[in-house]
């Protein structure tokens, strides 16, 4: 038995394409898409689509830290979205598809790690980085047709390139 699991997440624009990836890489053992750091108990996706409840669309990331270092899983985050855009990506645009990356309260060193990253990735770039990085107040799971989406409709919208899976199918060779 692994005693090595841990657990992040990651908002990054629409929480479809972003499980998908995270699903891709080696040492995921799991994902779940949900509702992060708003401001009302147990919301639907019909109230997070408003932009009035604080949430943002997410997935939360189980690993195993034997087999996949935090560093390079936020890396991996990175490379998938555009962290200039300040509320959205692509084609998602509001509040709810902010990025971040939330850490349990208790695990301020991945806060640190989080940032390192964070940092080193803000010297690539002229513009302002739009990533929170926060430890979580509130997560919700989103509703069970959410879970897996693109798995289960394989044509379902994605601002996510194809290229960027297949980038997370030819790491997990090395």
């Amino acid at each position: 038995m692994n005693n090595n699991i841990q657990t992040i997440w990651f908002a990054g624009g629409c929480f479809w394409g972003l499980q998908k990836y995270f699903n891709l890489i080696r040492g995921v053992t799991g994902t779940e898409v949900g509702y992060i750091n708003g401001n009302t108990p147990n919301p639907t996706y019909e109230e997070v689509y408003t932009d009035t409840t604080g949430y943002m669309e997410c997935v939360k990331v189980i690993y195993d830290a034997d087999i996949l270092d935090l560093e390079d899983l936020v890396r991996f985050f990175f490379k998938a979205i555009d962290p200039t855009r300040d509320n959205g990506q692509a084609f998602d645009i509001g509040t709810r598809y902010k990025s971040g990356i939330f850490y349990h309260p208790a695990y301020t060193s991945d806060a640190a790690v989080a940032q390192k990253v964070h940092d080193e990735v803000s010297k690539g770039y002229s513009a302002t980085i739009h990533v929170a990085i926060e430890p979580v107040k509130s997560y919700y799971p989103a509703e069970e047709y959410h879970q897996n989406y693109l798995d289960k409709n394989p044509d379902g919208y994605c601002h996510i390139q194809t290229k960027l899976y297949e980038f997370a199918i030819r790491a997990n060779r090395k």
